[in-house]
């Protein structure tokens, strides 16, 4: 085995990992789990990147054509999904591991659509998932017996992964189009309870109909009901289900 597809094999693995944990983030029910991954994404997005960081300056530290030169050249279809993945996608996968975060007191909470929204946007799962695609043309051409079978892999390998990636890209989109619609309300999304506008909300969530029991049963003045007189029979009220 070639010494520079030893190099090229823990990158393209690093991030197909990674492009196969960030797909499955918008599909996740509980919180903690969520921010779980997003940890996991964060560690194999900086792994990745400082896994190409050092083979590109051993390529830059060497002078001639060596197995080091022709590993960091191999880089170069993932290089631009990479800096996407340090400019863009670490930032979106620590904010959405701190909006997981608001819900450390409850672990076993639903994740709400907001969450799974921002989750399956394109830029936090579509640069990881390139990037480990882009790097499989340059491991079918190292991996090859020789330069000629290599030069004539390396052309199928590439419209493939190029045809791949739109599909994924359209995929992406789609996906997060659907979910961010059902995150906005009024549009699909959870509806809101009736009387929810009247309840307090210090307390918590309240049963349908739980603020009105607890005024009849000694709080203030219902509404619409006329205060009792002296000599009159206690004023009773009805609650209907």
């Amino acid at each position: 085995m070639d010494s520079h597809l030893v190099a090229l094999l823990p990158v393209a693995g690093v991030w197909l990992t990674a492009g196969m944990v960030a797909d499955g983030l918008p599909r996740l029910d509980r919180v903690h789990a969520l921010r779980q991954r997003t940890g996991w994404l964060i560690v194999l997005s900086l792994t990745g990147l400082s896994l190409m960081a050092a083979v590109a300056l051993a390529a830059l530290g060497t002078a001639g054509t060596t197995h080091a030169d022709r590993a960091g050249a191999a880089l170069a279809l993932a290089a631009l999904p990479a800096l996407v993945v340090a400019v863009s996608t670490v930032r979106r996968l620590h904010r959405l591991r701190a909006g997981a975060g608001a819900f450390a007191a409850a672990p076993r909470a639903p994740v709400p659509p907001g969450l799974r929204a921002h989750a399956a946007h394109p830029l936090v799962g579509l640069p990881l998932q390139i990037a480990g695609l882009a790097m499989v043309p340059a491991v079918v051409t190292a991996g090859a017996f020789g330069p000629a079978a290599g030069s004539l892999l390396a052309a199928p390998a590439r419209t493939v992964v190029l045809v791949g990636i739109a599909a994924i890209g359209v995929r992406h989109v789609l996906r997060h189009s659907r979910l961010a619609a059902r995150a906005r309300p009024g549009t699909g999304g959870p509806a809101a309870p009736v009387g929810a506008d009247e309840s307090p909300v210090a307390d918590g969530p309240h049963l349908a109909g739980a603020s009105l029991v607890s005024r009849v049963a000694g709080g203030p003045e219902v509404a619409g009901a006329s205060p009792p007189t002296v000599g009159s029979a206690p004023a009773t009220a009805t609650l209907h289900v």
